[in-house]
This record gives C-alpha cells, sequence and structure tokens, in this order.
C-alpha cells in the first residue's frame, strides 16, 4: 500500500514539474533565466500550495489568498505557479487576478487629478483603482447562486484598460481566488509618518501633503473593505527597495517583447514611476511580523530564501 502511494505521488509530481519548467521556459528571456528552478518548486512552491489547500479546506466560500510585494518582485509569476499546484495536485477550480487589472480609465484619472491632486494621472497608487468595480468583482465571487461574469484586464503599455471582449470571463464558482498586486493587504501611515517627504516626487509636487493624505484615506477607508475579505495574505519580501528598480526595468523589458513595439517607459521613466510606489512598499517592508500570514523572503537573484508561516 505505502509502494503504491509512492508511486501515486511520484506520478503527481512528475506531472506538475512537466508543467512548472514548461511554464518557466515560456516565462524567461535572454539573460534573466530562472535559478534553481527544481529546488524552488520542492522549498517553496509546494508547501505554499499546500498551505493554502490546508487552509481552504473548511471554507465555505471562495477562499481568498492575497499575495502581494514590490514592484517587479515576480507576484504574477509566483501566482500563476501556485494556480498550477492548486489546479494539477489538488484539482481546484482556481481563479486569479491583479489589483492593476481595476486601474481607472485614462479619462477616469484626468478628472481625478483635475479635482484633487494632479499626481493622480499616474496610476499605482490607491485612489488610482476603480474600487467600485473590485467591490463588483467579489461580490459575484461570492454570489451563493452563481452567475458568469468578466473580470476586467488592463494594457499597461497603453496606459488603458481593455475593450470588454479581452476581459477574463468567469464562468464557474472558485474554491480559491489569488488576488495579487503591490498594495494588496497594505495599511495607512500616520499623519506624523505622512509628513516628512520620502522622495524627490513628494518633495516638489506633494508640498501641502494633498496627496499623500488622499492616498493615505483611501487605504484606510475604501481599500480597507476590499482587504478585509482576504483569508490568507502572503508577502514577497525584497531584500532593498533598489532591486524596485532594476527589477521593475525587467518587468518593461518583457512588456515591451509582449507588445510588439508599442511605447514602454525607458530609464528615466522607470525611476520616477517608483517614487509614487515607495512610501508604501517600503512601509509594507518593515511591518512583516504582524500584517502578514506567509512572508517569503527573495535574494538577489530574484529567488525565493526563506519562508515564514506566521
Amino acid at each position: 500500500m505505502v509502494k503504491i502511494t509512492r508511486l501515486i505521488k511520484n506520478k503527481k509530481f512528475q506531472k506538475i514539474k512537466k508543467y512548472y519548467l514548461n511554464f518557466l521556459k515560456k516565462q524567461e528571456i535572454s539573460g534573466e533565466p530562472f535559478y534553481d528552478k527544481l529546488g524552488q518548486l520542492n522549498l517553496f512552491y509546494l508547501p505554499i500550495s499546500k498551505y493554502i489547500f490546508k487552509s481552504y479546506k473548511n471554507a465555505n466560500k471562495p477562499f481568498v489568498v492575497g499575495l502581494s510585494g514590490g514592484q517587479g518582485s515576480g507576484k504574477t509569476t509566483i501566482t500563476k505557479i501556485i494556480k498550477l499546484i492548486l489546479k494539477k495536485n489538488y484539482n481546484l477550480n482556481v481563479v486569479n487576478f491583479s489589483i492593476d487589472d481595476f486601474y481607472k480609465t485614462s479619462s477616469q484619472r484626468k478628472k481625478m487629478a483635475k479635482q484633487s491632486h494632479k499626481l493622480f494621472m499616474t496610476r499605482g497608487v490607491p485612489g488610482s483603482h476603480d474600487i467600485e468595480l473590485l467591490k463588483k468583482c467579489f461580490y459575484s465571487l461570492n454570489k451563493k447562486k452563481f452567475k458568469s461574469f468578466y473580470i476586467p484586464k488592463f494594457n499597461k503599455s497603453l496606459d488603458e484598460r481593455e475593450q470588454r471582449n479581452k476581459w477574463q470571463k468567469i464562468t464557474k464558482k472558485p474554491n480559491i481566488v489569488l488576488f495579487e498586486g503591490w498594495c494588496v493587504g497594505s495599511k495607512p501611515q500616520t499623519l506624523k509618518q505622512l509628513k516628512r517627504p520620502i522622495n524627490y516626487l513628494e518633495k516638489k509636487y506633494d508640498i501641502k501633503l494633498t496627496w499623500r493624505k488622499k492616498v493615505n484615506n483611501e487605504l484606510k477607508n475604501n481599500y480597507n473593505k476590499i482587504f478585509r475579505l482576504i483569508d490568507k495574505l502572503i508577502f514577497l519580501k525584497v531584500p532593498h527597495f533598489k532591486y524596485v528598480y532594476k527589477w521593475r526595468l525587467l518587468q518593461e523589458k518583457k512588456l515591451k517583447i509582449k507588445s510588439k513595439g508599442k511605447k514602454t517607459m525607458n530609464k528615466n521613466e522607470i525611476k520616477k514611476f517608483i517614487m509614487f510606489y515607495e512610501r508604501i512598499t517600503k512601509e509594507m517592508m518593515k511591518s512583516t511580523k504582524n500584517n502578514y500570514d506567509v512572508v517569503i523572503n527573495l535574494d538577489k537573484k530574484h529567488r525565493l530564501t526563506s519562508i515564514r508561516f506566521n
């Protein structure tokens, strides 16, 4: 009996390994390989997926797992790997989407920039997402009498929401929902913390703290209502904020390949762009002990190095 069980497990592992390695092959770009692929699968992706499965078992609704971390930390890739394992190893119906897909349209952001502060023209921070649309999405996922619905898609190379015919159609109620995004689960700061500018962007363009206060209030109120729906929260901790810039450059490189020559950001534009994210990202990196159920540390080569289940 033991031998048969081991054989079944071995066959399952071989199947997962095959799908996993094929997925990574498609993700790799020249000069940026994935390191220690099987080690990462055994030491991190399989245990994380097992943890999610065990946590989900007693849930009588779609179980929501949040996954957050700095820009370029690998949230989307890791989410897809976890989804693959949950589907192939545990036979679960898994839906994944990003908070990035709920960015407001350019016309909505223009309106917000005029009414509140010009920095809201740039997507990214709390306040630049369509929270009402996100609420409707979670409502549709949790509805007892499930009906098919669509989750939006955002095109970063166009800086605009995709046409509805390109949205993700959800036809079946999921067992697991993987909800990823750089600020997912983040907490508001105190007024004292907000007062000191953290970078050149805040110092030059937000002298009266209008933008910072608005972002903080959005976190405290509207975003908090969404984040409370998360059952387990995973955080990817980068070794230093400077790697957010380095890895965001890589992300832009991938985007350039996928978007087939459409406009993408250069180094200086990215440097300015991540200043919008810096305050919240650094705050999330500081407070990992009590805010997250799982903390995964990354090294300089983008590898997962250690995991802590709180």
